[in-house]
């Protein structure tokens, strides 16, 4: 999901429900404790310099239960951090605490933000060998699957 797509689903909610890949609904009492523009530098195994910008937000439940950010509290974060960051359309990604803290992109459908796995790929398969049928193709990496 893109940060303008997020703003848009944000402005359809009163409040923000998340759910974890597992169904699990993540606590509504939970606070938005961070929103970060990372920005990676990096080379891929093809050799290609590249540079990747994501906007995270970091989720965090406390014992606060009668805490409840509101769609509108987070779009007012939003808001800020595109005038310190000069945010402009990037992906966003999830940071919430489980067995470590783990990060997962961002799809929404019927009212409810679904917190998705993250998997990693190949950038330049026709750099290492990998035959085209072994590649997998989008939407096609399943935990146990072989390809992640």
């Amino acid at each position: 999901m893109t940060l303008l797509e997020f703003k848009t689903a944000l402005q359809q909610v009163t409040y923000p429900t998340l759910l974890l890949p597992n169904g699990t609904q993540v606590p509504g009492h939970f606070h938005v404790t961070e929103l970060a523009l990372i920005s990676k530098n990096f080379i891929d195994c093809g050799g290609v310099a590249r540079l990747e910008r994501k906007v995270t937000f970091q989720v965090w439940v406390a014992n606060d239960l009668d805490h409840r950010i509101t769609a509108l509290k987070w779009l007012g974060i939003l808001k800020k951090g595109e005038m310190d960051y000069g945010l402009t359309n990037e992906l966003i990604e999830i940071e919430y605490q489980g067995q470590t803290i783990e990060r997962y992109g961002l799809t929404y459908t019927d009212g409810i933000f679904n917190l998705m796995p993250l998997f990693t790929e190949c950038l330049a398969p026709d750099h290492c060998g990998i035959p085209s049928e072994q590649l997998p193709s989008a939407g096609s990496c399943t935990p146990g699957g072989g390809c992640c």
